[in-house]
């Protein structure tokens, strides 16, 4: 049961039912048993699946999705697909998506500095030569080298086609006859509900945007 309560497979949705996040199986739990009022933190979604011919479960549209507060949620029927918490005299099915009560905004996410932000922002292209290099014909060059004081972050920090990075070496761009395609800034703070690519359950897959 413990790994269970500690697997991340529980999205968070706003009381607009779009994707803010995720949680662990026992936070989730905590959501929907706390708050004061009487009014938990969250509820969580009933979604219901119906069965093809063959009589396996048909995943691909839900039949409906109904939130359900915590007493409701402890009668639900255990269906074979469900993980599952056990007691000494009770089994619980795992909530996998959680609806917010008291949360409409949409957080933001700035992207992290790494190698693989850098070739995204700059769509695999070489910013000295404008040629497409992709992924394994490039790596990261240091605009003002770090032996000139350069430092680690988006405004120095670029694609570059790797003949030419290693050209350049520890040079300015107008030492080595280079001039960048654009000038490196810091990506624009995505949504949230863009942020979240993976789903780590199936019932996330009717929340995510198609990509």
């Amino acid at each position: 049961m413990s790994n269970v309560l500690d697997k991340p497979i529980v999205l968070l949705l706003n009381r607009a039912w779009q994707p803010i996040g995720h949680r662990t199986v026992k936070q989730a739990l905590v959501a929907m048993c706390g708050g004061s009022d009487g009014i938990a933190p969250a509820v969580a979604l009933d979604i219901s699946y119906g069965t093809l011919p063959d009589g396996t479960w048909d995943f691909t549209q839900p039949q409906y999705l109904n939130p359900v507060k915590w007493d409701q949620w402890l009668q639900l029927p255990i269906r074979d697909f469900d993980h599952v918490i056990s007691s000494t005299n009770r089994r619980v099915r795992v909530p996998t998506v959680l609806v917010a009560t008291n949360y409409s905004s949409m957080p933001v996410m700035r992207p992290s500095l790494s190698r693989e932000t850098i070739l995204q922002r700059d769509g695999g292209v070489c910013q000295y030569t404008g040629e497409f290099v992709g992924r394994e014909g490039g790596n990261l060059d240091h605009v003002i080298p770090r032996s000139r004081g350069g430092k680690d972050s988006f405004d120095n920090l670029v694609w570059a086609k790797k003949s030419v990075n290693f050209a350049k070496s520890d040079r300015l761009p107008h030492e080595a006859g280079l001039r960048l395609h654009r000038v490196p800034k810091s990506p624009p703070a995505v949504p949230m509900s863009l942020a979240i690519r993976e789903a780590k359950h199936r019932d996330w897959t009717h929340f995510l945007h198609a990509r």
